[in-house]
């Protein structure tokens, strides 16, 4: 147990997110799970965004939990959705299916990541509008916030699409990068690798048709040891 901290549960939300090990004490043993922050790193909270498995080993516990339960928080955070790893460009591309979002709502709520890219696009992938999660916040509460609130009204594009209904955006991301529907939508040049800069969070599905739409674009997948001008969780995704 010394890798963890022991935190208490101050509220509760239940809602269709670097990442920490997460999870509780079961039968005298540590139940973790990889859960992407979802918060800023300036806040005095932690904030977590996940799926609810009615069966799940943790989840089926975690949505039952309460305030002042306490869970184990891994102390070493981790990941490689930073924008560090990416070598600069005009436009940053942030693409999630799903829970998927949980990182990219600490990214844009970032002031570096406004410093580094002219213009930021959140594009949210889900099968129902009731799945589009933090939608509220990001249209209205995020252009209002104190600290990045100017530079989300300048420079962020929000992209929310769905599947199974009707909706003002309609289609897979993948799909609509391929044919370049996002970008037309959104008023931007066709996407191209030596100004633009992908994130990638999802499905395993969605992460396999974006890798290699971007890799026959000339994208380059940024490693350990290099900047690229893509980078992926791979440590997160839906099952």
């Amino acid at each position: 147990m010394s890798a963890f901290n022991e935190e208490r549960v101050l509220n509760v939300h239940h809602r269709n997110g670097h990442f920490v090990m997460m999870g509780l004490e079961v039968d005298g043993r540590p139940l973790l799970r990889a859960f992407s922050l979802a918060g800023a790193n300036y806040d005095e909270h932690l904030e977590f965004y996940s799926i609810k498995i009615p069966d799940g080993a943790l989840t089926s516990r975690l949505q039952h939990i309460e305030p002042g339960r306490r869970i184990l928080v891994g102390r070493k955070p981790t990941g490689t959705l930073l924008v560090e790893n990416l070598r600069p460009g005009k436009r940053l591309y942030l693409l999630a299916t799903g829970t998927g979002l949980a990182p990219f709502l600490s990214i844009i709520r970032d002031p570096v990541t406004y410093e580094r890219y002219e213009n930021v696009v959140l594009a949210h992938g889900v099968r129902r509008e009731s799945d589009l999660a933090y939608r509220s916040f990001i249209e209205d509460e995020l252009p209002r916030h104190v600290l990045v609130g100017e530079q989300v009204q300048q420079q962020l594009l929000y992209y929310p699409t769905v599947t199974r209904e009707p909706f003002r955006n309609q289609g897979r991301l993948s799909e609509l990068v391929e044919d370049g529907k996002l970008a037309r939508d959104l008023s931007l040049p066709a996407v191209d690798a030596e100004h633009d800069r992908f994130m990638l969070c999802g499905s395993p599905a969605m992460l396999k048709d974006l890798v290699t739409l971007l890799e026959a674009k000339g994208f380059d997948e940024a490693s350990s040891d290099r900047r690229g001008s893509y980078v992926i969780e791979r440590a997160f995704v839906e099952k």
